[in-house]
């Protein structure tokens, strides 16, 4: 009898036998991991001028408050939408309303489609203004330009790189970033907006050709066969008495104890900056903009530490189980069915969450990857990580709040201060260890079901 493709059936059994009962087959199909899409950064005083130039024909593009990222991409036509923390979709933006685009909060970012031929090879991305680059501005503009792969460096007219922009693009040029500076030679010159703006054309053509070379390294470092994505993974034999399971247990709680001793140290970093932001900076007012930051850049150390943490867990999980590295197709393998397994724990959606500061200073849990995607100045590849997304934000009713004069007391908004990073500490640090003890119960079953049966059944 051929079993028919797609069905499950039984290994050192025959179909329906008794005895033994058979080993269930997973015979889904193994997914690739999606390729990054290429893009380009745009940052600098002259960020706007230069993007303006770039898109030609399409337009100028719109005016978004200082901290939002402007994400502009191929279309058939004009549209633009934001992405607002709190919202579970996207919002139309109305490119000829005002600057906030009528929201109570700014997005973290706008989505902008345009019919430009240079699309067709990249997307383009605005940084914010240099005034957002904190501490905070910069590891998020950092993140962003690791996912993109380049960036374009636009000085601002008539003067020369700031102390921040120095250090960012030196920061970039270590990551390995490709870096192209706009603009004339010489830092201080004046810089040409207009429609014959000095070395535009040679700057389109020297990202057509980075984005097909760079998209063809992704493909070729993302093969979608690798070795070891099927046929059958045999455990070593002395995994019984190898203690692998005890190991996974402590190594969990381990790896869940310093992700949240990390954080919370990163929290208390925080609140010190806020306090510094109340009484020497942006004061009241402009707390919600940098405290929003402050959490955006949290949100992603948090989503980092844990994802980091889990891919040595499973690296060293299946080399302890198999006796050897496992070959990269096979771990591929198991993430995927660990990423099901930990999705699928009390709904698809329950372990993608966002936590959002409210004007009280509480902490409400919104979940639903939609909810988590409207957090990313960039989007975010959810199939690349094993564990599901999470972030952290301000609600608009936190800006509505500090936006009145009556409350610009400093040792209330301290108070307030305090309270909100205590309320995210809390919640915070409860959503990594759940996250942990869901890879523990995930991994640690399709490992045992392993060990029992002698092969991988992932």
């Amino acid at each position: 009898m051929t079993a028919s493709a797609g069905a499950v059936d039984s290994v050192g059994a025959e179909p329906g036998a008794g005895g033994r009962r058979g080993i269930r087959l997973r015979v889904d199909p193994v997914e690739p991991v999606p390729d990054e899409p290429t893009a380009v950064v745009v940052a600098g005083g002259g960020r706007g001028p230069l993007l303006d130039a770039l898109l030609g024909a399409s337009g100028p593009a719109p005016d978004l408050p200082e901290s939002a990222y402007l994400v502009v991409q191929p279309g058939l036509r004009v549209a633009a939408w934001a992405y607002l923390p709190g919202a579970r979709l996207p919002q139309p933006y109305d490119l000829a309303g005002p600057r906030s685009g009528g929201f109570v909060r700014p997005p973290r970012r706008v989505e902008l489609s345009l019919p430009d031929p240079l699309l067709r090879h990249l997307t383009l991305i605005r940084a914010p203004d240099m005034s957002t680059l904190d501490m905070a501005g910069t590891r998020i503009l950092l993140d962003v330009v690791r996912r993109a792969g380049a960036l374009v460096h636009a000085p601002a007219a008539g003067g020369s790189p700031t102390a921040a922009e120095r250090d960012l693009l030196g920061r970039l040029t270590e990551s390995g970033a490709t870096v192209f500076r706009a603009g004339p030679d010489d830092p201080a010159a004046a810089f040409d907006a207009g429609p014959d703006m000095v070395g535009v054309g040679p700057l389109r053509r020297a990202l057509v050709e980075w984005a097909g070379a760079e998209a063809l390294a992704r493909a070729s470092a993302n093969p979608p066969m690798l070795p070891g994505a099927y046929g059958t993974v045999r455990v070593a034999a002395s995994a019984h008495e190898s203690g692998w399971a005890e190991w996974l247990d402590r190594t969990c709680v381990a790896a869940a104890h310093t992700v949240r001793q990390r954080l919370a140290i990163e929290l208390a970093n925080v609140h010190l900056r806020g306090v510094q932001e109340i009484v020497f900076g942006v004061g009241s007012a402009g707390l919600p903009g940098a405290l929003d930051r402050e959490m955006h850049a949290v949100s992603l150390r948090a989503v980092a530490e844990c994802d980091a943490a889990v891919d040595r867990i499973l690296d060293d999980a299946l080399t302890q189980v198999l006796s050897e590295i496992p070959p990269q197709g096979v771990r591929r393998r198991v993430a995927l069915a660990v990423r099901r397994e930990v999705a699928g724990e009390g709904g698809a959606s329950d372990l993608a969450r966002v936590l959002l500061v409210t004007s009280t200073g509480g902490v409400a849990a919104i979940t639903g990857t939609g909810a988590v995607t409207a957090l990313a100045a960039y989007r975010d590849e959810a199939d690349r990580a094993i564990l599901p997304p999470l972030g952290v934000a301000l609600s608009g009713a936190c800006y509505q709040y500090w936006a009145v004069p009556d409350r610009a007391d400093r040792g209330h908004t301290r108070t307030w201060l305090q309270q909100a990073v205590r309320g995210v500490e809390l919640e915070l640090l409860a959503e990594v260890a759940r996250r942990f003890e869901a890879v523990h119960r995930s991994l640690g079953g399709l490992l045992s079901e392993a060990v029992d049966h002698g092969i991988l059944l992932a």
